[in-house]
């Protein structure tokens, strides 16, 4: 637990270093207030007096205009509208028996008042790094194609001398504070595909001597494609071909340059020249700055708003929404919200429209699908597909952002079925004349006797999440009727 009050800490773990203040920050209304914390998926347990802080270090980032006129000491400015603190002294003791944990971040402003408690993911604990052939009983330490990752270089063993592969500015660099999540995709080149670059992406678990690409997902500075190797003793070995691990030492060779591999001199990004080894041509010698280590790590993102509000209670406990469900169809369709620390003071909205909710459990929330027509000006609009992002709302007006939206999709052709035909009508024409209709076809726009639901996740970036909903609009119809000939000509009703 990390308890930040005024600059001043105090640590359930041991030590959380504070890296500066933060000049006075500033809050306009309607203006977005974010909080990130990275952190690794695993850690190291210390035994005897040996302390292995964690690495790399867990990382707190504020952003947003909304922080500007509330004072918030431990965090010093990174970038203008970016504030940053680091915890580079936690460990565990051996004496903790735990196989998992979460950090927790306690913030308060400057006066005093608490902003709201934030978890970090679970974090599973090790003992030391698994030299042995992983398998799917394990699979939580192999490391996934499309995950995030961090790597680190650490020269002779030294804790003082640890560097980390970071993006500044669009370029990659050596830093002994900052260190940057990178997604890191598998796959394969391929001359045909240019529309990638001819990189074809390929999913499972990554292995040795697979080609893979490290890209920023922060800025999408991205790396070329390169060839993860395995280290061991200083020898990046070329013959192996088994998943790669957390805390796992190798290499990262260019494909374009068989004999170059990703190394830092300094706080410097280079291609190093590794020779062949003497006595084993599957070896090739690696120097220090050439050998990295590779964790997995998580990115938690909380993005609250107060609006033209005064809050005065923190935001805890912050509600997470981690999954969407769409159930029934036509007009009575309902969302079901799934997640944790849900409590009956939440409402569910759909843009600025609010929709009925229903508070079921901690883990749930229901909530009736408003009609399309909220968020359409005529029937024209309704012909396009229209994304509307979810919101939570507390009752004093605190608004929760959420990375899910949900999207009308209409019907633009009406199934033949549905075409309704009514006879013998009488209609009064626009110039006074009585008008009699032999016939009025009339064209549902979206069949209000169709049922048909079908949901559709699908991953956007940054994690976002959207569920496609093709229930019927509502009760709009599109008359087909000529009312320019109605206003000259008569029909006569045919003889029953």
């Amino acid at each position: 637990q990390i308890i930040v009050v005024n600059g001043k800490l105090n640590s359930g773990f041991q030590g959380c270093q504070l890296l500066g203040t933060s000049a006075e920050l500033g809050r306009e209304a309607h203006a977005d207030q974010s909080v990130t914390i990275l952190h690794a998926k695993v850690a190291q347990k210390s035994y005897g007096n040996e302390k292995r802080f964690f690495c790399p270090p867990p990382c707190v980032y504020i952003t947003g205009h909304g922080w500007k006129k509330q004072t918030c000491f431990v965090f010093i400015a990174v970038q203008p509208s970016q504030m940053f603190a680091c915890a580079k002294t936690l460990f565990i003791s051996d004496q903790d028996k735990r196989k998992h944990f979460c950090l927790l971040l306690r913030l308060f402003l400057g006066n005093r008042q608490e902003v709201g408690s934030f978890q970090s993911r679970m974090i599973k604990v090790i003992s030391k790094p698994s030299q042995k052939r992983q398998s799917m009983k394990n699979a939580d330490l192999c490391i996934s194609s499309c995950s995030r990752v961090a790597l680190f270089n650490r020269l002779r063993s030294q804790t003082v001398s640890t560097r980390y592969l970071s993006v500044d500015r669009g370029a990659f660099i050596a830093s002994a504070r900052h260190w940057t999540a990178f997604t890191i995709t598998m796959g394969k080149l391929d001359d045909q595909c240019a529309e990638q670059g001819g990189f074809v992406l390929s999913e499972g678990f990554i292995c040795y001597g697979c080609v893979v690409q490290l890209v920023c997902t922060e800025s999408g500075a991205a790396l070329p494609p390169m060839v993860i190797r395995k280290v061991n003793k200083q020898h990046a070995i070329l013959d192996v071909d088994e998943p790669v691990s957390q805390l796992h030492k190798c290499a990262f060779q260019f494909r374009d340059n068989p004999h170059a591999y990703l190394c830092l001199t300094n706080d410097a990004i280079i291609q190093y020249q590794a020779p062949f080894s003497v006595r084993d041509p599957s070896k090739v010698v690696l120097n220090d700055g050439s050998c990295w280590t590779i964790i997995g790590v998580e990115v938690v993102e909380f993005t609250f708003n107060q609006g033209l509000a005064c809050i005065t209670t923190p935001v805890s406990p912050f509600p997470v929404v981690t999954g969407l469900e769409v159930n029934g169809g036509g007009h009575v369709a309902m969302l079901e919200i799934h997640g944790e620390n849900f409590t009956p003071h939440l409402k569910v909205w759909f843009g600025n429209g609010e929709a009925e909710t229903m508070y079921k459990s901690p883990k749930s929330l229901l909530c009736v699908v408003p009609d399309v027509s909220v968020f359409s000006d005529g029937w024209r609009c309704l012909r396009r597909v229209i994304t509307v992002p979810l919101s939570l709302v507390r009752l004093d007006g605190l608004i929760y952002r959420t990375s899910y939206s949900f999207t009308y999709t209409p019907e633009l052709q009406p199934p033949p079925s549905a075409r309704m035909t009514a006879g013998g009508g009488k209609r009064e024409g626009g110039m006074g004349n009585r008008t009699s209709l032999s016939s009025c076809t009339l064209f549902p726009f979206l069949s209000s006797s169709s049922s048909a639901l079908t949901t559709q996740i699908c991953v956007r970036e940054r994690r976002k999440e959207t569920v496609r909903n093709t229930r019927p609009y509502g009760h709009w119809l599109l008359i087909s009727v000529m009312w320019e000939k109605l206003q000259t000509e008569r029909f006569s009703c045919p003889k029953q």
